[in-house]
């Protein structure tokens, strides 16, 4: 059974409700942009490519209403000028807008909201164009970007997966890898199939797999709760680490567990290559290039902000200090312990709660995400292919985005100095 994130028909949207996984599967209906913009902020839906396609969504639901000649869309506008298809564009506009801040580091939301805004607009000036045609102009392209995004996945796994095989010495062609992946970037994140977890899912089913370690990600443990979720549902082999033990599984069994790559998403990469990413990402970087490991990010080009030159310019979103000072999760049950078959244990239905495990007075610092330079970064994996870098060490946009895409977003080196602004010192992998 194919795992359904976010499930649509015209007019109508759910969404599975993420702070309730593992152990709940509840949807929540999406009535309006409101409700998606609360479904965004408090992370019941996350992953850069699902956000937009949610919030694209949540308006395409208004507009369907209203075409519907119903009165709960569009509460803002005068009845005059609701029958305006200008004034249907304005509020549209305004709606997605609205969207756009509920999580800004994101690039997919923005760029969804700028391509649908341009859909709109061309709907609007046609001399023939009313107020429904805006709409369902609305529509067929909040629609179409849900399609794409299944279709995009797949070839982002495809390539990824075809990537890795080619880059890393086996000892028969038969042999299979492992690999390390971080956050949550499945079906979960995105339309569908997922973006470092589709690769992992075309490794799968080429029966390339040996085991994927996937951290667990605090604060929000979306590596835990999620990525966990969605590998056991597909039954690809898997281990759980704690963030902080990946530097010794890549020590220890980089050779005997054949790990080949860590593979993570993005929510925004500058042009220089410079990647924005779940906190923790860095790090893994850091240690990937230091063992020898190739590191990769893979994501659809519309995560690509070439008008970003580097990470530097990148906003990155602080969260509550709660969610590091607190943890959730279900009671369970009284039992007798068993050590070595954690399976044994059972959750008590409905017992989901709130626990501190900081001690009182503590203060936390939660920045949501990290910028990775791209020096670090082996290769960004991508619908059309995967872009590497030249000899310089300049990523090479033009194989994407077309000759000239370089020049134009005045692309330079992630050059080492940038990383020793702080007292970094770029390191030389190791065998």
């Amino acid at each position: 059974m194919v795992l359904e994130a976010i499930k649509y028909s015209r007019g109508h949207l759910e969404i599975l409700d993420q702070l309730r996984l593992p152990h709940e599967e509840v949807y929540n209906e999406i009535k309006h942009s409101e409700d998606a913009w609360h479904a965004i902020k408090r992370m019941q839906v996350r992953g850069a490519p699902a956000i937009a396609i949610v919030a694209a969504l949540s308006v395409a639901v208004e507009a369907e209403t209203c075409v519907q000649g119903l009165d709960r869309v569009l509460p803002t506008v005068g009845p005059s000028h609701i029958a305006s298809s200008q004034g249907i564009a304005e509020e549209l506009g305004c709606q997605l807008d609205y969207l756009v801040t509920s999580r800004p580091t994101a690039v997919n939301l923005a760029d969804a909201a700028t391509k649908l805004k341009v859909i709109v607009d061309a709907a609007a000036d046609d001399s023939h164009s009313d107020s429904r045609s805006v709409l369902e102009a609305y529509i067929a392209g909040a629609e179409q970007m849900l399609i794409d995004d299944v279709k995009d996945n797949e070839a982002i796994g495809k390539h990824g997966a075809a990537w890795i095989l080619q880059h890393h010495a086996r000892n028969a062609p038969d042999d299979k890898v492992s690999v390390i992946t971080h956050c949550n970037t499945g079906s979960l994140a995105t339309a569908g199939y997922g973006t470092a977890l589709g690769v992992i899912r075309s490794l799968h089913s080429s029966n390339s797999i040996r085991q994927v370690f996937y951290t667990e990600t605090r604060p929000y443990n979306q590596g835990s709760r999620l990525t966990g979720y969605e590998l056991i549902h597909d039954s690809i082999p898997s281990t759980l680490i704690t963030d902080s033990m990946a530097a010794a599984l890549l020590r220890t069994r980089k050779h005997s567990e054949n790990i080949a790559a860590v593979i993570v998403g993005a929510d925004r990469v500058a042009a220089n290559g410079d990647t924005a990413n779940k906190i923790g990402t860095y790090a893994l970087a850091v240690l990937a290039r230091h063992h020898g490991v190739k590191f990769l990010v893979a994501a659809p080009c519309t995560t690509v902000d070439m008008p970003t030159r580097s990470g530097q310019d990148i906003r990155i979103e602080e969260r509550p200090q709660i969610e590091v000072l607190n943890i959730k999760g279900p009671r369970v049950a009284q039992q007798q312990q068993h050590d070595d078959v954690p399976e044994e244990q059972e959750i008590v239905p409905g017992s989901l709660e709130e626990v501190r495990v900081a001690a009182r007075g503590t203060h936390a610092w939660n920045p949501a995400f990290d910028v990775t330079p791209g020096e670090l970064i082996d290769g960004i994996v991508t619908e059309k292919g995967v872009v590497e870098k030249d000899a310089s060490g300049v990523f090479q946009w033009d194989r994407v985005f077309g000759a000239g895409a370089m020049d134009a977003a005045k692309v330079e080196v992630a050059k080492p100095m940038d990383m020793q602004a702080d007292g970094v010192t770029a390191l030389e992998p190791s065998a």
